[in-house]
């Protein structure tokens, strides 16, 4: 948890650059400001203040890109987030509409114990139910979430240091590695069933459209792996 080291507002800003650069990379000056609700001249401010303490690269004119630094924090905001939100929904009931300004609220303090254990309960989700995004995968240096939850406490697993990205959110002809699965026994079983294990490589062949399967290659052999599927694979692209 990063409450005590770096406000909820520079918590705030990292996040929302974060969700505008997922595809591109950069996220332009305009989009934080219209997302946040503040005036351009003051997000410039703003961004420029990341920038020195190490969190995003801004080039003007141009926008912004999260350094490693502040990727880390950003990921790890977005993955609460989702989380909650998917608690409030599923477990508690609430109404979609009421359950992003809760999450907003909780996300901050939401120990990274607190949030390991709410991952279990919700049996790991990969997507958040207002508008299933995907859930960021944590930074736990471990296989996959089966043996995650054989481990009692959070500081006995090492963090990650690679970023790993969900195979249904590859670009086209990216190749990956796979180095997490997430999802209890049975979901590693049936990726073996399917001949899908870590350490494989994985190219995107194509997408496909909302619910349908994907094609890709698992080393040299060409599957049909289904979009929810995709989600909880994760790889480490290839440079």
């Amino acid at each position: 948890m990063h409450g005590k080291e770096i406000s909820e507002n520079i918590e705030e800003y990292l996040e929302t650059i974060y969700k505008k650069s997922l595809m591109n990379n950069m996220a332009k000056t305009t989009e934080i400001s219209k997302d946040l609700g503040i005036a351009p001249s003051s997000v410039t401010q703003m961004l420029k203040k990341l920038e020195e303490e190490g969190y995003v690269t801004y080039y003007q004119y141009k926008g912004v890109e999260l350094t490693d630094k502040g990727y880390k924090i950003a990921k790890e905001i977005v993955r609460k987030h989702r989380l909650i939100e998917t608690f409030l929904y599923n477990t508690l009931n609430l109404d979609l509409e009421d359950i992003h300004d809760q999450a907003c609220a909780m996300e901050h303090s939401l120990s990274d114990e607190a949030e390991r254990k709410l991952c279990q309960l919700l049996e790991y989700p990969n997507q958040c139910p207002d508008d299933h995004n995907i859930i960021p995968v944590c930074d736990l240096d471990i296989p996959s979430c089966y043996e995650c939850s054989k481990v009692h406490k959070i500081d006995e697993i090492p963090k990650r240091l690679e970023k790993l990205t969900a195979v249904g959110n590859m670009q086209i002809n990216q190749v990956g590695t796979i180095k997490f699965i997430r999802g209890d026994n049975d979901k590693i079983k049936k990726l073996l069933d399917m001949g899908i294990t870590l350490e494989m490589k994985v190219t995107l062949i194509n997408t496909a459209p909302l619910n349908q399967p994907i094609k890709v290659l698992i080393e040299d052999k060409q599957v049909d792996l289904d979009k929810d599927l995709s989600l909880d694979i994760f790889v480490e692209l290839d440079e």
